[in-house]
Formats: structure tokens, C-alpha cells, sequence
């Protein structure tokens, strides 16, 4: 009996794959700041967003797995063949764009994380992290950073057990889930705003589609070389959303419980603006016992090292598929220095980001915000797509996929329309 409990959960996790990675590194440094400002700003308020976010997340992201495993060919490459070359172009240059700024400020709340650990100086501590993850996704080969990849995202669960331990009133956690109280008001909307482009975000899109894509490479239905579709069965497609359904979910339990967990803690203090690792890091005091901030520092670099090759290499994606060049984690870096070389410089902008004035872990939060603004028209794009007949043949948009894919589309657009007025009047 005992056994087979053993096999059953080894199977489990071998079946996850490009949904589950897509799913954590959607917890990245960027969306542990936002949760947790969430949560320290609003209390339980917003709490509801973790509950509403789920399906459509599922949805998006699946369409996105869907769209690469029926064309054999990342995101970009669809989208160029769909809408031509100059359409690309500009959805690959603020692809890039939006990434470098997520990219620098993952970056620098790992290094800003590692001061609890620490006392390197920021500049050291920046490039360190630099190096160590520039030099793991050039060199390491995808079917090994896969395997590990799945394991850092265990670091999440730390927000669980604090959330437990805090002893949280989930009555009136429960009450403000089923009714939501919403506030016309900038900083409220500015949060939703920022919380559905950490959640739902661009980067993920062209992520998971080419990921899927060297899934079928690495399972020998598509060569490297390959400019055919490779023949997608039912059973793939299945494997594909359960793998998705589990990605997301676990994002979203997790996101549910760093918003619960900082209002527990900072919110019922007082803590409202979080600008510093050591202010986020107090979320995590429950746990206490010398153990909280190390905790902390090591889910920041845990998931840091998951997210920022997963924004890299999203981006590198696209620029390789707009000029054609030899793309994929599975390519030695000797046959692909293009994508490679992409992935680098991509990193490398992102230190640049952290020279500014703003503190790393508000820029996190303002990332977050950016996302949430140039997702909706990515989104559309994608809607189009998966439900167009000559581009994905039998395997479209089926009606509910639709009617929640427009759904969410609509309302982030309209959160988005809804923020610039508020600044603008």
C-alpha cells in the first residue's frame, strides 16, 4: 500500500511539466511584493481577487499552451504569421521593454534579500545573483533546470504555514471573499490593476507556448529543425490542462495566502507601504524563532531563480522568432549564441534598472502595474487566435473558453482605462 502511495505521487509530479513552472514562476519576487503590499494596504479587502483570477488565469494560459503545441511554433512566431511582421515587431519591442524593467527588479530584491543574509555590498550581491542565473540557463540544459525548477517553487509554501500559524480570522477572511467590498477610489484600483498584471501577465503567454513547444521536441514529435506542425492528440491536449489547471491553481492558492498572511501581520500593525526586504519579510514573523527573515530571503531568491530565466527567455523567444534565428532552451549555446545572447542582454538591462531612485521592492509592485497595463491587447491577439479555425484547425476556443477569455480581457482593459483616467483627470 505504502508503495504505491510512492508511485502514484512520483507519477504526479512527473506529469507536471510547462503549466505547473508557468504557475510558480508567476510567484515570482515581483508577485510576492504585490500580494504582500495587497495585503498590507487593504487587509482582507482584496482577498477576493486570488478567488476571481483562478479560472481566468487557467483559461488565458491554456490557450497559450494550446496555440504552441497545434503550430509546433512559440507565441511570437504565431502571432507574425497571423497578423505580419510589423504587428510583431511592436508586440516583441514592448515585450522586451516591459520584461527588462521585471527582470532588473527581480534582480534587485534578490540582492536586496540576500542583505538579510548577508553584508555584501548591493552592487556585489546584484551581479552575483547575475552571474549565477545567466550562467545556470546558458549552460545547463532545459531537461535539468526543468526537473530542478520544480522543486524551488517549495520555498511558496512558507506563506502557508505562516498564514496557519498567525492564527487569521477566517470568518472574516470568508466574508470578504464572498462580498467583496469595492472602492471607486486611485489606490484600489491601482492595486487590482497591479495584482491582475502580476497574475495574468505577458511574459507567461510567449512563455508557456514555446515551452510546450520544446516539449514535443524533447518527446521526439517535433525535430529542432522541424517547420511542420506536429499531430497533437487528444490525450496531449489533456496532459497539457492538467498540467495548466495545477500551475494555476497552486499560483493562486499561493497568492490567497501571502494576501491573508501580510494582512494578519503588517496590515494589523500598521504597515501599510512596503519599500524594503526586511518591511516584506516581517509578513513571515509568525514563523518566528530567528527563522522568519531567512525564510523571507530564501522563498525572494527561490523564486527569483525561477522567475528571471522564465522573463528571459520569454523575450528571447520573441526576438529570435521575429528574426528567424535558431531558438529553444533545448539548442547548445554553440548553434544558438542569437537567443542566448538575447537572454544575456536582456539580464543585463535589468541590472541597469536597479540604479535608480526607486526602492527595489516598489518597483517590484510598479512592474506589476505595467503588466497589468499592456497584457489587455496581448490578450486580444490571443483570443483571436485560439478561436480562428484556419490558424488551430479542430482544436479552437471552445464556447465557455471564450465567453471567460473575453471576460477577463474586457475587464482588464477596463481596469486599465480606468486607472489612466484617474491620473489623467
Amino acid at each position: 500500500m505504502v508503495k504505491q502511495s510512492r508511485f502514484s505521487l512520483r507519477k504526479f509530479f512527473r506529469a507536471l511539466g510547462p503549466g505547473f513552472i508557468t504557475g510558480a514562476s508567476d510567484d515570482d519576487p515581483a508577485g510576492i511584493a504585490t500580494y504582500a503590499q495587497t495585503g498590507a494596504q487593504f487587509g482582507y479587502s482584496q482577498v477576493w481577487l486570488a478567488v476571481l483570477t483562478t479560472p481566468f488565469m487557467i483559461v488565458v494560459q491554456e490557450m497559450c499552451g494550446r496555440i504552441g503545441m497545434v503550430k509546433g511554433r512559440g507565441l511570437a512566431s504565431v502571432i507574425g504569421a497571423r497578423y505580419g511582421r510589423r504587428a510583431l515587431t511592436v508586440v516583441v519591442v514592448i515585450l522586451v521593454a516591459v520584461n527588462a524593467v521585471n527582470i532588473g527588479a527581480d534582480l534587485g530584491a534578490m540582492a536586496s534579500s540576500m542583505q538579510l543574509l548577508f553584508g555584501l555590498p548591493f552592487a556585489m550581491r546584484l551581479f552575483l545573483m547575475t552571474a549565477i542565473i545567466l550562467t545556470l540557463q546558458i549552460f545547463v540544459s532545459y531537461k535539468t533546470y526543468a526537473k530542478y525548477l520544480k522543486y524551488l517553487t517549495l520555498s511558496l509554501f512558507t506563506y502557508v504555514v505562516a498564514a496557519f500559524v498567525a492564527h487569521v480570522d477566517w470568518s472574516a477572511v470568508w466574508q470578504a471573499t464572498r462580498f467583496p467590498r469595492i472602492q471607486l477610489t486611485r489606490d484600489y484600483l491601482f492595486n487590482i490593476v497591479a495584482v491582475l498584471g502580476t497574475t495574468i501577465t505577458p511574459y507567461l503567454f510567449f512563455w508557456q507556448a514555446s515551452e510546450e513547444v520544446e516539449e514535443e521536441v524533447a518527446a521526439g514529435k517535433l525535430s529542432a529543425m522541424d517547420t511542420g506542425t506536429p499531430r497533437v492528440t487528444a490525450n496531449d491536449i489533456g496532459r497539457m490542462r492538467f498540467d495548466t489547471v495545477v500551475g494555476m491553481v497552486f499560483s493562486n492558492a499561493i497568492m490567497f495566502f501571502i494576501i491573508v498572511t501580510a494582512a494578519v501581520t503588517l496590515h494589523a500593525r500598521g504597515i501599510t507601504n512596503i519599500e524594503t526586504a526586511a518591511q516584506a519579510a516581517e509578513a513571515l514573523r509568525p514563523l518566528d524563532g530567528g527563522m522568519s527573515t531567512w525564510l523571507f530571503a530564501l522563498g525572494i531568491i527561490g523564486t527569483g531563480l525561477l522567475a528571471v530565466p522564465v522573463l528571459a527567455g520569454s523575450a528571447s523567444y520573441a526576438v529570435a522568432e521575429l528574426l528567424g534565428w535558431r531558438s529553444g532552451l533545448y539548442q547548445k549555446f554553440k548553434d544558438a549564441h542569437g537567443f542566448y545572447g538575447i537572454i544575456t542582454i536582456a539580464t543585463v538591462i535589468g541590472i541597469g534598472v536597479n540604479f535608480t531612485a526607486i526602492p527595489p521592492f516598489k518597483m517590484l509592485y510598479y512592474s506589476a502595474v505595467l503588466g497589468g497595463m499592456l497584457a489587455p491587447p496581448l490578450m486580444i491577439i490571443i483570443m483571436r487566435i485560439a478561436s480562428d479555425p484556419k490558424t488551430m484547425g479542430k482544436h479552437t476556443n471552445s464556447f465557455a473558453m471564450n465567453v471567460l477569455g473575453w471576460i477577463i480581457t474586457i475587464v482588464m482593459s477596463l481596469c486599465a482605462v480606468g486607472l489612466l483616467l484617474q491620473f489623467l483627470f
